[in-house]
């Protein structure tokens, strides 16, 4: 039995024993009136489209032959939210996610319940449901690790179906062009080749259970700051080789159901209404057969957005509802593209199977979560610095001072519409806003109840293991100086709807990590962010382990990491800089005069935000300028030592194919990402090198393997403004081979023509 099969097989199981429990239930009932027998399910109504040997498409348009007008228009936006005015009626069968748009029962089409699913399910504490809390996408993407990415995607794609969603609102992947941006944590990190593969296996794992997934913010949506009225200004080759390029890997690889237009303007042109990105990017070029969405409040026009490829208006259909209506009526929007979006959405119902394998609410297997949650953390925190100080040895260590960042009672989440609730709540104790006051209380920092403190003490436990809250310095300093080892826990929160304002870590942290380092030679830092942050004492300690926010079982795996039980492998999936001063901007571009609330649908005129680092983005940009990172893009540090050799590439029929040996050099066990960069020649006009490939590979102490991989076209081609597509610039290029972006010992010269 397949992996899928066993799913689908449970799920029936259930549904067959619902019905044995009503048919008992009945019996006993009717044995009391004399009567006789048992009850029966009722016969499914069968269609001319309920055939699932029939195409997807052909299923659509059998559908769409007994639609009405008034059924087409109900299915291209959502039916609003509970207590606003203009909301549906409908509402009351919903789930309570995200957005809701009502199905035909008629038809047999379902109800379209949709849940945020960036790092799992969202919101679900006020409906009394539990869904875990994974560690952050941008964690995930560090892993380098694309099974672990299907297994992450899969995990969620069966708790949504659990919970009565069969509509995720995750996968996004827009590029980290300012690591300040509030959603950093969400996406996917600045590569577009590594962004657009992680995700596209995240997409997968979800479909598979029958869930309809989704790819987002297309496009540029990469800063919160004016989010709803920000105009993204970028030539077309750059924005094709970078953020464009990680949505055109995922759609596709993964032929994701939905694709989210974003909030900004691109190009002078809103995201949801440009019929570049939306008509002869996404829908012309790449192929892409399911249907646009819009962000929530997204969309400002009905006939512009309707003829420029949106297929679907969220949360409601201020547009997309009488007013399309009209515009149909009046021949302003042809009554072809109504039927291109219903089709859209019916074949993709059909293809993703939501028709077919109607979810079924249950409990989510809470254990297996806690052992994804945890695999993914262990392969996705990053060692920074070791001078020797870790693994810790826990036979030999009689005393510990853990401080800081709330490590007695759980580990950090990210906060905005991709807010996991913790189970049993928040696990530090704050005093909420009112309930009135919503925005006030989506920006307190949610701890998931997973103590480092505890599982530390669990790894040593003849050992003294005392905390100190970090509050009070000269306090941490005392239960330091007396320690034989100091592990000093720091936090920076980020959120939607806010960006940061620095790189610094928030409060006093920064001055207490020096203050520790001062009295206790042997201090080691674990990070729980976002994102990067400075760290202006990073000569100071011995160790740092960066965390990222590591979910609900994140002071398991950080223990496990710190002792040694895990082999540390992650690499960088981000370039963290010394200072804001490196990056393209020196500070988030902001529009003039107040800026409205978060999350405010407001618009105002637009402002620009110019990216003239082009395709540049992240350790390109720090390669074309020759600038030394604080830690560069795929660096990250293993208790194992390994080493690279016998580096040979070729092309075949226009196919590259890069052969190197790793050996494990050391006397234990450990895993290496094996990078693979492409230097092109000077007249091509791109950055000095670009990421092409990567292998996870796990090595025996002394241990050696031959890597092979065969690399796709369009990761050596460039983007022909001209042409409208992707060519091979013929030149001389430099296969490089290496653990990190800064670090290729291999080099190979290869020609193309």
């Amino acid at each position: 039995m397949n992996a899928f099969s066993f799913h689908d097989a449970r799920r029936a199981h259930k549904r067959r024993l619902s019905w044995r429990v009503l048919a008992v239930l009945a019996g006993l009932a009717m044995s009391g009136t004399g009567q006789a027998g048992l009850l029966q399910p009722p016969k499914p109504v069968v269609f001319p489209w309920s055939n699932p040997a029939l195409r997807p498409g052909q299923r659509a348009d059998l559908v769409m032959q007994r639609m009405s007008l008034a059924q087409k228009l109900s299915l291209v936006h959502g039916a609003g939210f509970l207590g606003l005015p203009g909301s549906e009626p409908s509402l009351v069968r919903s789930n309570g996610g995200a957005g809701f748009v009502p199905g035909i029962a008629q038809l047999g089409l379902p109800d379209l319940n949709m849940s945020d699913s960036a790092v799992g399910v969202a919101n679900t504490a006020d409906k009394g449901r539990y869904a875990t809390a994974l560690p952050s996408a941008l964690a995930l993407a560090s892993s380098w690790d694309e099974r672990l990415a299907f297994q992450y995607g899969s995990l969620i794609g069966a708790e949504l179906a659990d919970l009565g969603f069969n509509v995720s609102l995750g996968g996004g992947v827009n590029l980290a062009r300012d690591p300040r941006d509030g959603r950093t944590f969400e996406f996917m990190g600045e590569d577009p080749i590594l962004a657009g593969n992680m995700v596209a296996r995240v997409i997968e794992g979800i479909q598979s259970h029958h869930v309809i997934g989704d790819v987002k913010h297309f496009a540029l949506n990469d800063q919160e700051t004016g989010r709803m009225f920000a105009n993204a200004v970028i030539g077309i080759r750059a924005m094709r080789e970078s953020d464009l390029l990680a949505f055109e890997i995922a759609v596709r690889q993964a032929h994701p159901g939905m694709v989210m237009c974003a909030y900004p303007l691109v190009n002078g042109v809103y995201s949801c209404q440009n019929r570049y990105l939306l008509h002869t990017v996404l829908k012309k070029d790449w192929g892409f057969k399911g249907w646009v969405i819009s962000d929530w409040f997204a969309d400002h026009s009905t006939v512009r957005a309707a003829l420029a490829g949106l297929d679907m208006e969220m949360p409601d259909g201020r547009y997309f509802g009488a007013p399309l209506q009209r515009a149909i009526a009046a021949g302003r929007v042809p009554m072809a593209r109504l039927n291109d979006m219903v089709h859209r959405i019916l074949r993709t119902e059909f293809a993703v199977g939501i028709v077919d394998h109607p979810v079924v609410p249950e409990v989510p297997d809470i254990f297996k979560g806690f052992r994804v949650a945890q695999r993914v953390e262990e392969r996705s925190a990053v060692l920074l610095k070791n001078t020797g100080v870790l693994p810790l040895a826990a036979a030999k260590i009689t005393s510990i001072a853990v401080i800081g960042s709330h490590a007695d009672v759980g580990v950090l989440s990210g906060g905005g519409s991709a807010q996991v609730d913790a189970p049993g709540g928040n696990a530090i104790d704050v005093k909420m806003p009112p309930a009135s006051d919503l925005l006030a209380r989506l920006r307190i920092p949610v701890w998931d109840p997973s103590s480092p403190l505890r599982a530390i003490r669990r790894h040593v436990p003849q050992a003294q293991v005392t905390y100190e809250s970090g509050s009070r310095i000269a306090a941490a300093v005392a239960a330091a100086r007396t320690a034989q080892v100091a592990i000093v826990f720091l936090h920076q929160h980020m959120m939607e709807g806010t960006d940061l304002p620095s790189l610094q870590l928030p409060g006093n942290q920064n001055a207490l990590v020096a203050a520790v380092a001062r009295v206790n030679p042997r201090t080691i830092v674990v990070l729980e962010t976002g994102g990067p942050v400075a760290m202006p004492w990073v000569k100071r300690v011995q160790g740092i382990l960066e965390a990222w926010y590591p979910g609900i079982r994140g002071g398991q795996a950080i223990a496990n990491l710190l002792f040694g039980t895990v082999d540390p492998s992650g690499k960088l999936a981000i370039t963290f800089p010394r200072s804001s001063a490196q990056l393209p901007r020196a500070s988030i571009v902001r529009p003039p005069g107040p800026m409205p609330k978060p999350f405010a649908p407001v618009l105002r005129p637009p402002f620009a935000i110019h990216y003239y680092e082009g395709q540049d983005v992240g350790y390109k940009w720090f390669d074309a300028r020759h600038e030394r990172p604080l830690f560069p893009f795929g660096f990250g540090l293993s208790y194992a030592k390994f080493a690279y050799a016998d580096l040979h590439a070729a092309v075949h029929a226009g196919r590259l194919t890069v052969s190197f040996t790793v050996r494990n050099r050391s006397g234990r066990a450990g895993t290496e990402v094996a990078e693979v960069y492409l230097g092109f020649p000077a007249r091509a006009g791109e950055p000095p090198k670009r990421l092409i490939g990567w292998a996870r590979v796990r090595l025996a102490a002394g241990a050696s393997r031959r890597v092979t991989l065969r690399i796709r076209r369009l990761y050596l081609s460039i983007f022909d403004v001209q042409r409208n597509g992707w060519r091979e610039f013929p030149g001389r290029y430099t296969v490089q081979v290496g653990p990190s972006s800064r670090d290729l010992p291999l080099k190979f010269p290869v020609q193309l023509r």
